[in-house]
């Protein structure tokens, strides 16, 4: 199968933004049609108003670990308890349609990715300061004091790894952040820019 797509992936701290900008690109008028989002498996529990198939994959944990062993994930990784992981027949169907895929991952399963597909389009979203992250998260109200210490110091970790990612972008305020990134993008995918 001849492989025409990207891959790309956004990732940063928990609070960053990540997953905001991710749903805007998928609306934006310039990369739709080009730009497909990855659906992942996940064994969390859903949340109110979320269904199966379409912001994720349920799956129990057994039937997540026989698809590990299994090789059909792209990437996976275990993040907070639940296990999350990349359906990898679904990016390779998608990328030899010719459509660009988006995943919104973590920063382990984003550095697992670059070394199996070392052409992936890596961007981080992080905000300028920790104590900024820190206010975001308090300001979401869906933490616990330990969660959000458990959050923070992940992020910690995640920002130190940054540097290896191939763009970075400070989600400052979001319509430059997206602007920001509609540009970059345009420009490594070779389309029209955000209208």
């Amino acid at each position: 199968m001849k492989i025409k797509g990207r891959i790309i992936i956004l990732s940063g701290p928990s609070g960053a933004g990540k997953t905001t900008l991710h749903d805007l690109l998928l609306q934006a008028p310039a990369f739709k049609g080009r730009i497909i989002r990855s659906i992942s498996a996940t064994t969390r529990k859903p949340r109110g108003g979320e269904r199966q198939g379409r912001e994720y994959v349920f799956l129990s944990r057994k039937m997540f670990e026989y698809k590990i062993r299994a090789g059909h994930f792209l990437e996976w990784m275990k993040v907070f308890e639940q296990y999350y992981g990349t359906p990898l027949n679904k990016v390779r169907a998608a990328q030899a349609s010719g459509k660009h895929v988006l995943l919104c991952i973590d920063v382990k399963g984003a550095l697992a990715v670059k070394n199996k597909v070392p052409d992936a389009l890596m961007v981080f979203i992080k905000t300028r300061t920790i104590e900024e992250l820190r206010s975001r998260l308090k300001g979401r109200g869906t933490d616990s004091r330990e969660s959000m210490a458990l959050r923070l110091a992940t992020a910690r970790e995640e920002l130190k790894l940054a540097s290896q990612y191939d763009h970075i972008i400070v989600n400052d305020r979001l319509e430059d952040a997206f602007r920001q990134l509609g540009r970059m993008l345009a420009q490594e995918l070779g389309v029209d820019g955000l209208r």
